[in-house]
């Protein structure tokens, strides 16, 4: 990115919990309760500059998802800056469907706080703190924007429908509407290839690698550098790897091609397991 800015954006954007670029599919059916605790790190040219956390569980008619990250090696010596975000929702008919969803990120002395309230897709109501300063350039969200939308961390799970292959070229296709709470933006994927993946600890094995393409739709101000270098992009990557126990896809790795070099938030820890299901009496 020819961006004086790019270092802040990644810190905030791949650093910090589910961030917009971990982009995708909802899921469309969960069969299994499983857990995933992760660690990822994220780097820019080889160097690293953030870490984070992420953990995801889903039950029977319950699923949740949170996380935290900060800048870490040579970006923490420049800026320091962390995050946090999470979604809590409800399993309907096997649909993952948010209710919820917060982020907080903090770089220097500023703070940002976001709270998005959902119902069935649409978007009952949502607060930025504090209330960013009105910008007539930006392009508005409207009422029909904030219908049929994900929010970025739900987002970020690939549902496979079916009882084939999980990591096959189909589920690597699709596109999903998000709403970060300041921006509507569509996110498609598509399939470019397998390759194999190993984590420190936890996953080794087989991963789908999508190609990502970003389409900003409002709340959006055109002339923002990053913003033109993110729709331009054709070379953005997310490689995917199973939940255990389920048909969902989780990031294992993104990748970020830049004029500073290659971002890239990846897998150290990968710990994933069904949990035992356990039937309701009455």
């Amino acid at each position: 990115m020819t961006i004086i800015s790019a270092p802040s954006f990644l810190s905030r954007r791949l650093i910090a919990a589910g961030s917009a670029l971990c982009l995708l599919l909802l899921a469309q059916s969960a069969q299994a309760q499983a857990r995933l605790d992760a660690q990822y790190e994220a780097s820019l040219a080889g160097i690293p500059v953030g870490k984070g956390t992420w953990a995801i569980e889903i039950g029977d008619d319950q699923y949740g998802a949170s996380a935290q990250g900060g800048t870490a090696g040579l970006l923490k010596s420049f800026s320091q800056g962390s995050g946090t975000g999470s979604v809590q929702g409800r399993v309907v008919n096997g649909a993952l469907v948010a209710q919820s969803y917060q982020a907080s990120t903090t770089t220097g002395k500023k703070s940002e706080q976001i709270r998005i309230n959902l119902q069935n897709g649409t978007v009952k109501d949502f607060a930025i703190e504090p209330t960013p300063p009105v910008d007539a350039d930006r392009i508005p969200v409207t009422d029909a924007h904030k219908r049929g939308v994900l929010d970025p961390m739900t987002a970020s799970l690939v549902r496979v429908p079916g009882n084939g292959e999980l990591l096959s070229p189909d589920s690597c296709r699709g596109a999903a509407p998000i709403f970060d709470g300041r921006m509507r933006y569509e996110l498609k994927l598509d399939y470019k290839r397998m390759e194999n993946v190993k984590a420190e600890k936890g996953y080794r094995g087989p991963a789908l690698v999508c190609a990502i393409y970003f389409t900003p739709v409002a709340g959006y101000i055109p002339d923002r550098p990053v913003i033109k270098y993110l729709a331009q992009a054709r070379n953005m990557e997310v490689f995917f790897v199973p939940l255990a126990g389920t048909r969902v896809l989780v990031p294992f790795r993104v990748v970020i091609p830049t004029s500073f070099g290659t971002a890239m938030l990846e897998a150290t820890t990968f710990m994933t397991q069904a949990t035992p299901h356990v039937a309701k009496t009455q």
